[in-house]
């Protein structure tokens, strides 16, 4: 072989080498880390919806920033800490995402955040609930566009605090359940806790329980409550509606707001108050008005209460991305996205910087029984501001 052919295929193995770095180069890889399938499914399917929506929205539909594409890489966590933990290892190390989105559940976010900081990567979390994400477990990869339990619970003390209540808390015995009931009772100034019932996730029989809860309230003076802090495809307030609570002690239920299919249990309980993160009927922005008129034209059905909250990932992603010019380096995202506020289908959020928890309005609400919906419509109250939020940062930074 002469040299000329010898160089020649020298250049030629070049090109091929170099073709997956320059494509690479033009594109923007987005790991979304879900619960596709498992206990929390439909509240990852829907974060999924919400992510490509808001994505479609906030790049005018083009999938771009700055000339690069916009990829998003999806893996199923299945409600796995473990697995959740090495998706997003291989997301950024053998898929080369820039960053990660997810995950559902707060015990599988938990596990994931010391691999953000690991590889030195960014990780949005949405929805996983749980304080202790930006709290003690925090580190500063992280960022947190879903709001916290202490966000749904002192909105949720807004609604619900009195000095002549007495109320037992029923919740979940995960991470989800036992820093929301620590965030309810911290925020409540008045009311008092008098039991706290705690159930495995997955439960389906709620006697036992619902019975231990009218024996810690049905002898107490003034009003009597329960408060629910539940996730999941099976809640427990059809079983809370079959015991005549209201009827046969005078015990009223409360809860905060949660995916459309369980609030078809709350039209059982109409004028039940709490709060939510959020209700498509509720904002008033061009934001959420593109979200529930692509919803509507997609699906046929209006865009639900996680949906909302992959749309805002996806707004905090973009914003972001367009104010580094497309630069994907973990330092100029973090330096951009500290105190950064962006719009979202709840009106603007703010990335805090002390903890990088998005500070957010919440929604006080009192529950219709609408003959025209299959769920009770929560009909708003008021809007419960960020700053009306004395939310703790809890982190050691």
């Amino acid at each position: 072989m002469n040299r000329r052919h010898l160089v020649a295929l020298a250049a030629l193995a070049a090109c091929v080498t170099a073709a997956p770095a320059w494509a690479q180069s033009n594109e923007i890889r987005i790991a979304h880390i879900y619960s596709k399938t498992g206990p929390l499914e439909a509240y990852g399917k829907q974060t999924q919806t919400g992510l490509m929506m808001g994505l479609d929205y906030a790049t005018g539909g083009t999938m771009m920033v700055n000339g690069k594409k916009l990829v998003v890489i999806e893996k199923d966590d299945q409600g796995k800490p473990d697995l959740g933990k090495s998706l997003l290892a291989a997301a950024y190390s053998d898929d080369k995402a820039a960053l990660a989105v997810g995950p559902t559940a707060s015990g599988v976010a938990l596990a994931m955040l010391p691999v953000a900081e690991e590889y030195k990567k960014i990780l949005i979390v949405e929805p996983a609930v749980a304080d202790s994400i930006t709290g003690d477990k925090w580190n500063k990869y992280i960022f947190r566009t879903g709001r916290n339990s202490s966000q749904d619970a002192i909105s949720n003390a807004v609604a619900a605090d009195a000095s002549d209540i007495s109320m037992v808390m029923l919740a979940q015995d995960w991470a989800f359940g036992r820093d929301g009931v620590k965030a309810f009772k911290d925020a409540l100034k008045k009311t008092k806790i008098v039991h706290e019932e705690y159930l495995p996730p997955a439960t389906t029989d709620f006697t036992a329980g619902i019975q231990r809860m009218v024996d810690a309230l049905k002898d107490k003076p003034g009003r009597k409550v329960i408060a629910v802090v539940w996730a999941g495809a099976t809640t427990p307030f059809n079983a809370l509606a079959d015991a005549e609570l209201k009827k046969r002690y005078n015990i009223d239920v409360a809860t905060g707001g949660n995916i459309l299919p369980a609030m078809t249990a709350y039209k059982r309980f109409p004028g039940m108050e709490g709060a939510t993160y959020y209700y498509f009927g509720i904002p008033k922005n061009p934001v959420n008005e593109a979200l529930v008129s692509a919803h509507y034209k997609q699906f046929k059905a209006p865009p639900d209460f996680f949906t909302a909250g992959g749309f805002s990932a996806a707004m905090a992603v973009v914003t972001a991305l367009k104010k580094t010019g497309g630069d994907t380096g973990t330092n100029k995202l973090i330096g951009v996205m500290e105190g950064m506020s962006f719009d979202t289908p709840k009106g603007k959020m703010t990335f805090r910087k002390e903890d990088h928890q998005a500070m957010q309005s919440m929604y006080h609400f009192k529950i219709k029984a609408d003959p025209a919906f299959a769920w009770g419509v929560p009909e708003l109250v008021r809007e419960i501001k960020p700053e009306e939020m004395d939310i703790p940062i809890k982190n050691k930074r």
